[in-house]
């Protein structure tokens, strides 16, 4: 899927790409992303303080409350362990929109070796293995 880009629904509000996702990219319990409703989504994303959000429209940036508290520790703790920022995504959708932001998306996160998708929450490759 990364070849030609993600879906823009696969964006979250917070600037998560849900298409790098573990819980999106694994067979059992397949999340099909924040956006749309699944019985198999884990609790912690179906009870998402920030998609659930009642000022929230499409993205966090066009909260007058922008970059929340909420936003800044999720971005935090994904900086930290994994290397991509939230905030960053939101700027980058906001200054470039949210196409080309996906397009995009599908070059930063493709695997060099076998060309699937890489995820975000592991050092590896999950189809070939090959280390980020």
């Amino acid at each position: 899927m990364a070849k030609q880009g993600f879906p823009t629904k696969l964006i979250a509000p917070c600037g998560m790409n849900c298409g790098i996702c573990i819980a999106y990219l694994r067979e059992k319990n397949h999340c099909p992303g924040c956006l749309i409703y699944s019985p198999n989504k884990s609790k912690s994303c179906a009870r998402c303080r920030i998609k659930l959000c009642p000022r929230q429209k499409r993205f966090c940036f066009t909260c007058k409350l922008y970059p929340c508290a909420k936003l800044k520790s999720l971005d935090k703790r994904y900086r930290t362990k994994y290397g991509m920022s939230m905030i960053e995504n939101l700027e980058k959708i906001r200054k470039i929109g949210v196409r080309k932001f996906v397009k995009n998306e599908g070059k930063r996160w493709i695997c060099p070796k076998c060309g699937e998708t890489i995820c975000v929450h592991r050092a590896f490759c999950l189809f070939c293995g090959k280390k980020r």
